[in-house]
């Protein structure tokens, strides 16, 4: 016997049953479902690719890997930590800020806003909030001016425009009442855009006048580093702190930013489940379609069997018959999954204009789009993950082919 022939058997029958319109219509079924599952599945591993990237580039990109802030009493000499950090090549970037913390007005009441005064000579090597800004307003953040840029949700909800001025009020730390506030102004030299709820709490102005301001002469609040890979920051953030002789507070995008990420994880997983079981339901319509298959071809198979073919041959026919339900399912869900996962964004972005609405809103999310990323080992995996179930979905009915009696078979014929 041709080791080619259960191929061919099988392929005479997998063409043969779609004559049969009920065996046809629920194998086409379990193809779609298939088709479905992977297809949708790889779409949104892609999407959830794309908020990772997004979070790492646009919301990590301006928000500190890690920070040291002094405890009892500001830094002192901030290049120490720096050179403490030469010795760590994780570390890409170390930058000194001064923080200040207070309250500013708004229409209906006051609103919480921190302020980071930064030195853009060295604040580029930790953040990337200078691609988020014009060139004036990056270039307004240099020298001893009181120039202050916000984010554009909050001059929004303050209702201001670029050079008006900003009060904001601090504690008097001179004073023991708690009613006691000192008041700051700014002049608002320009806006950022990053999106989220960064943009609301979040404005920068020059180290130097925050110095002055301040009367602390060099020493600076604490330090922001960058590392190359952002999912270590908080082990190498801690190595850096401890190294250190001074009292530190210890400081990683993990306690800011972390909820984030894992959400974004949780999703992921939560997803990969839910569809995985969607194209484990797809798999259990080819059980029956081939439970189906076996019976309206018992008399084929017992002729089969008194000529001669084995039963794993048999069982290799209708084998074969499942696996090409899957590896149409897979292909065509692949094909389309990969295809939607390119224009996700675009496809997003006309489905908003199409009806009016706002998928994602910047001033809830850190983004106003709906982002992308295709993976080609996302796409393998989904992939041989149908083919592996469908495959599987196959062996209990061709074995149950293996058993039909020729006798009893042709007699009822």
């Amino acid at each position: 016997m041709s080791q080619w022939l259960p191929l061919t058997i099988g392929w005479r029958f997998f063409r043969a049953r779609q004559s049969n319109r009920f065996i046809g219509f629920i194998s086409f079924a379990s193809t779609a479902g298939i088709a479905l599952g992977v297809g949708v599945l790889i779409v949104l591993l892609s999407a959830m690719n794309g908020f990772e990237k997004e979070l790492q580039q646009r919301l990590l990109g301006v928000a500190s890997h890690g920070e040291l802030v002094g405890v009892n009493e500001p830094i002192a000499d901030w290049q120490v930590i720096a050179k403490s950090a030469q010795n760590l090549p994780q570390i890409t970037g170390v930058a000194p800020f001064i923080r200040l913390q207070g309250l500013v007005q708004k229409p209906s009441g006051f609103q919480g806003l921190v302020v980071t005064g930064i030195d853009i000579n060295h604040e580029a090597d930790v953040s990337s909030i200078n691609q988020y800004m014009s060139t004036e307003a990056w270039q307004s953040l240099q020298g001893d001016q009181n120039n202050i840029v916000l984010g554009r949700s909050l001059l929004t909800k303050l209702e201001l425009n670029v050079g008006d001025t900003l009060a904001m009020f601090t504690p008097d730390a001179n004073k023991s009442q708690l009613t006691s506030a000192k008041s700051h102004r700014f002049v608002v030299s320009g806006v950022y855009d990053v999106g989220g709820e960064i943009e609301s709490i979040q404005a920068y102005t020059s180290m130097e006048y925050l110095a002055d301001m301040l009367t602390l002469g060099t020493s600076v609040s604490g330090v922001r580093i960058q590392v190359a890979n952002v999912l270590n920051a908080a082990s190498i953030t801690r190595d850096l702190g401890f190294a250190q002789e001074q009292y530190l507070y210890i400081n990683d995008w993990t306690r800011s930013q972390g909820h984030v990420y894992q959400d974004i994880q949780l999703v992921r997983i939560v997803m990969y489940l839910v569809l995985a079981l969607v194209i484990a339901v797809a798999c259990f319509n080819i059980v029956s379609t081939l439970v189906m298959a076996v019976r309206d071809k018992a008399s084929e198979i017992a002729i089969l069997m008194t000529m001669g073919i084995s039963r794993g041959a048999i069982m290799t026919i209708f084998m074969l018959q499942g696996a090409l339900n899957g590896l149409m399912g897979c292909t065509i869900g692949g094909v389309f999954g990969v295809a939607f996962a390119y224009n996700l964004s675009a496809i997003a972005n006309g489905f908003e204009q199409l009806l009016g609405i706002q998928l994602l809103a910047s001033d809830i999310y850190f983004i106003d789009f709906l982002p992308s990323q295709l993976h080609g080992k996302d796409v393998i995996v989904v992939i041989v993950m149908g083919l592996v179930m469908s495959l599987l979905a196959t062996i209990y009915p061709a074995w149950k082919a293996t058993k039909i009696a020729p006798a009893t078979a042709l007699a009822g014929r």
